[in-house]
């Protein structure tokens, strides 16, 4: 009966970090299917077993007890990656999307998309004066200011790479860490250890929650 109940009690934590949005920091939505229906294979796994060994007295093993009570703390809590640390360990790169980016209206451009532009038209004048509208995680630096970040993932956290932007942040800005913002603004170009480069010029910067799907593909 115990093997049979904690069956059932990692499985209906599995299902639950699919319908209560939890996966969506983990993993890319595509996958979510796959992860539900191991979570019910785990439900209907423990069911069968209560009902196969419903007469028979179980000797409790260590191994199943602990594994209840990590069950327990990952309903509990909740995962709260930071991906400003997260993406100083990682290298910056995009995949190739499946069309350039510069086919949209500047201000329809997310992140990577500008990110990906920039990279397929590393001359920064080509871009200086348009409008932005993006959202992003402040990513800080060891050796300058803070960028606005996204992460993309073709699975999950663990493959997860950043892109950013630098960004010409107001005297009186204080982004913190891992604050999600969406910045209004046009780009410009700055030099910058002796590069010249595209950088974000805000008009308006919003604090903002964090997006039920923050990882993009």
């Amino acid at each position: 009966m115990t093997r049979g109940l904690l069956l059932i009690l990692w499985g209906w934590m599995v299902l639950w970090s699919v319908l209560s949005g939890r996966l969506d920091l983990l993993l890319r939505g595509m996958f979510h299917a796959l992860v539900g229906a191991s979570g019910l294979a785990l439900l209907l796994a423990g069911v069968m077993v209560m009902i196969r060994n419903r007469r028979q007295r179980d000797v409790h093993r260590w191994p199943w007890l602990v594994s209840g009570v990590v069950a327990g703390l990952v309903l509990l809590m909740p995962p709260n990656p930071s991906f400003s640390d997260l993406a100083n360990n990682r290298p910056q790169g995009l995949p190739e999307p499946p069309e350039l980016a510069f086919v949209l209206p500047p201000e329809q451009r997310s992140l990577t998309e500008w990110v990906r532009l920039l990279r397929s038209q590393p001359d920064p004048d080509l871009v200086a004066g348009n409008p932005l509208n993006i959202s992003g995680f402040v990513w800080s630096q060891p050796d300058g200011p803070p960028l606005i970040a996204r992460l993309t993932v073709r699975c999950c956290l663990a493959d997860a790479t950043p892109s950013g932007l630098p960004v010409a942040w107001p005297a009186d800005a204080e982004p913190k860490a891992n604050q999600w913002l969406a910045i209004q603004g046009t780009m410009a170009v700055e030099t910058r250890h002796g590069e010249r480069i595209a950088v974000v010029v805000p008009t308006t910067i919003t604090t903002i929650p964090r997006p039920k799907r923050p990882l993009e593909p």
